[in-house]
């Protein structure tokens, strides 16, 4: 157990400081699993008079980030700072220095992931970030070594915890979403400015790396489609109900004949569902392989220690590879450029809920814009509204085809007993 490998950390925050925890409360541990020990040379850190609560050595902190990806005998760069800039520069500037890297910055790997693993390979470094996208889930090691044999087609996932906990309380509790959000934030498991939570961004970045990962291509950020839960209201929610279905905000990535389709927005799932059954600040990723069926991900998504698991799970991967004396020779990279579906090449079942005067033939107007589009029903459900002159139209339609259904919402606007299209959501049986 000679080697000693030595460590860089670029952030001592919640993340950072739980990792601190791990690497010193476990060290022996840790030592005894890989052959060798593990030490923090160096901390990059905003204010060194701050107090942190951590027994750290002063001189092991330090203000200038040089000090860590220039500092000739650190070998793993962990980055736990976030944000894109100045993460990203940092992280190139320790991959060129020919040192591996470990990171939780979902929006690099989203952003730059293609470029950076293209960068490690160039520089023999490795780079590893299984804490990006659910904490403390080990399901990028799932996709990448533990299902490698297998061929991914699909993947269905509850990515975030806020707004699994924002959903799981207005369906349980019947909280209203305001009423739900502040409770989340009073909680912290939702920030001050909840929109990149609330509207569907911090999933769609995590869909994008599984997504990448899964079909081996670089998916964008900017072509997967993105709709958050703001607008889903309590009224949604027992409407569903009515058909046995839940609403939860769920990342969904498909690749068929070569094309992919990537998207976050509220989902009616089947309340008999495994991913129905995901509470609050919990996430799961289920996945859907050709030789393996079916298998599901479940655990905790964030905090401090699950993260710095995931983290130090990678840390400890990257000194065996260099023990071993193959860092940066098993580095993913996308084989073929991502060709993406169009509307009129994706299919699914959407829920759609109107409001509509209650007078003769108005729901025949609707059915016939239905067919005009080659649209079935198969479910559908009339209530009046407590005001007597207008109804609820509730339906649930079979597999269409998107463009049809996008063009069939703009010609029912055009029915004279249309009062308003009040929601309408995607449907996963």
């Amino acid at each position: 157990m000679a080697l000693k490998i030595k460590i860089g950390l670029l952030g001592l925050g919640t993340v950072g400081g739980g990792v601190h925890k791990l690497l010193s409360g476990r060290k022996e541990a840790i030592a005894r699993q890989i052959g060798s020990e593990l030490e923090i040379e160096k901390i990059l850190v905003r204010d060194i008079a701050k107090a942190r609560g951590l027994d750290i050595p002063p001189q092991l902190l330090t203000t200038d980030y040089r000090e860590v990806v220039n500092h000739p005998e650190i070998d793993i760069v962990v980055e736990l700072m976030g944000g894109i800039e100045p993460a990203y520069q940092y992280i190139r500037a320790a991959l060129q220095n020919k040192k591996s890297v470990v990171t939780a910055n979902k929006d690099v790997i989203a952003d730059y992931g293609v470029r950076l693993h293209r960068l490690a390979a160039e520089y023999e470094a490795d780079l590893c970030y299984e804490a990006s996208v659910a904490g403390g889930i080990p399901v990028l090691r799932g996709l990448v070594q533990g299902l490698a044999s297998d061929e991914i087609y699909k993947i269905m996932g509850i990515v975030n915890g806020t707004t699994n906990y924002i959903m799981t309380q207005m369906t349980e509790a019947g909280l209203d979403y305001q009423t739900a959000l502040k409770q989340a934030q009073v909680l912290g498991f939702a920030e001050p400015d909840p929109t990149n939570d609330v509207e569907g961004l911090d999933a769609a970045r995590k869909m994008a790396i599984l997504a990448s990962l899964a079909f081996s291509a670089g998916i964008k950020m900017e072509t997967v489609k993105v709709k958050g839960i703001s607008q889903v209201t309590a009224e949604d929610i027992q409407a569903v109900k009515e058909f046995g279905y839940v609403i939860k905000l769920i990342g969904v990535a498909k690749q068929e004949n070569g094309k992919v389709e990537v998207s976050v927005e509220p989902t009616l799932l089947r309340d008999s569902h495994p991913l129905a059954t995901v509470k609050n600040e919990f996430n799961a990723i289920y996945l859907y392989g050709h030789a393996v069926g079916q298998t599901m991900f479940y655990g905790p998504g964030a905090g401090e220690m699950p993260t710095a698991t995931a983290v130090v799970s990678d840390i400890m991967e990257v000194a065996r590879n260099k023990k071993l004396g193959v860092g940066g020779k098993g580095l993913w990279q996308p084989t073929a450029q991502p060709v993406m579906k169009t509307a009129d090449e994706i299919e699914a079942k959407y829920f759609l809920r109107v409001v509509v005067k209650d007078e003769i033939g108005v729901l025949n107007k609707i059915t016939e814009v239905f067919s005009g589009h080659q649209i079935s029903i198969e479910n559908i459900l009339q209530k009046l509204e407590k005001n007597q002159n207008q109804a609820n139209i509730i339906l649930v339609t079979h597999r269409l085809i998107q463009s049809n259904f996008e063009q069939a919402l703009l010609e029912l606007q055009k029915i004279p007993g249309l009062v308003d299209i009040r929601s309408c959501y995607k449907v996963e049986d």
